[in-house]
């Protein structure tokens, strides 16, 4: 196991153990979505979101204490809130998410929408509560995250594509709407990493710069995926995007061209490392994971 991979273990140990404890279905007349949630959660998935959080953190001088653990729990409740309704049939209507029964097939549509609702405002609980971040880094945490998922975030991205749908549009609103609805939850992980490290404003421009880039790889590879990708490897259908009639950036600019531009976007998110010497190693080396990622 090298160096990385021994990083993503430990970090999707920590997320998971912080939502274990975050999410524990308790027999009450409310439990049927206090197990939905933890259904989502527990599906699995890389982790890579509460990972960016940590090795930010880490890359900065941090190690991954309760307030690190707690920034990358919260975004991946957020995360997940975001898959269970992605998955319902009013959006992208998915029966399977990660190789199993997405939320919404296995305890019906209404609990879903409410499991997601409860992930989301959960995200926040944990982070105003979390332990050894100061109230200034859980203002600034919380305020990140708001934005991040909201309208100027994700949920406005994933507004643009549904009213995309079926319609031809523009290199440049297709880039907003993935700066948005993809790349805004991985900006946050950055700027959640620099909150708890104390970064200065020319670490934070330059984990933006990285993060920002991040995000328009890992869409420019799924939209990739979702054309070429091995469905029993990612663990659900591929040619959705076709069959959703989305805009992506194989079907704006062409297979090639797409994986040109991750390649781009890749070396300018590297680049954007250098300030940062050694210690960003470990975010360099996820950066080319994620390029060649197969699933």
């Amino acid at each position: 196991m090298n160096g990385l991979e021994q990083r993503m273990e430990e970090a999707a140990a920590l997320a998971n153990r912080a939502l274990a404890a975050a999410v524990v279905p308790d027999g009450s007349p409310q439990g049927i979505v206090l197990e939905a949630m933890r259904y989502s959660v527990d599906a699995g998935g890389k982790r890579i979101r509460p990972l960016l959080v940590i090795e930010t953190a880490r890359m900065l001088g941090k190690e991954p204490g309760e307030d690190v653990v707690a920034c990358a729990c919260a975004v991946e409740m957020v995360h997940t809130y975001s898959l269970i309704h992605d998955d319902l049939p009013c959006m992208d209507d998915d029966d399977l998410r990660r190789g199993q029964p997405s939320c919404h097939v296995k305890f019906g549509e209404d609990i879903a929408l409410l499991a997601g609702d409860a992930l989301l405002t959960h995200a926040f609980e944990v982070l105003a509560g979390a332990q050894g971040l100061s109230d200034h880094a859980k203002a600034q945490c919380c305020l990140a995250l708001a934005r991040a998922a909201g309208t100027g975030g994700m949920l406005g991205g994933q507004v643009i594509d549904l009213q995309s749908e079926g319609k031809k549009i523009g290199g440049a609103l297709h880039r907003q709407m993935c700066q948005l609805k993809t790349g805004a939850l991985f900006s946050v992980c950055g700027q959640m990493g620099c909150a708890c490290a104390g970064a200065s404003e020319e670490q934070r421009q330059a984990v933006e710069r990285y993060c920002q880039s991040f995000g328009l790889v890992f869409q420019a590879v799924d939209d990739i995926l979702d054309v070429c990708g091995d469905e029993a490897a990612l663990g659900k259908p591929i040619g959705s995007d076709e069959a959703n009639h989305k805009n992506t950036f194989v079907t704006l600019y062409g297979l090639e061209k797409a994986r040109q531009m991750s390649r781009e976007w890749a070396e300018q998110g590297i680049l954007a490392l250098a300030p940062f010497g050694a210690a960003g190693q470990t975010l360099q080396e996820l950066m080319e994971l994620l390029l060649n990622r197969k699933a």
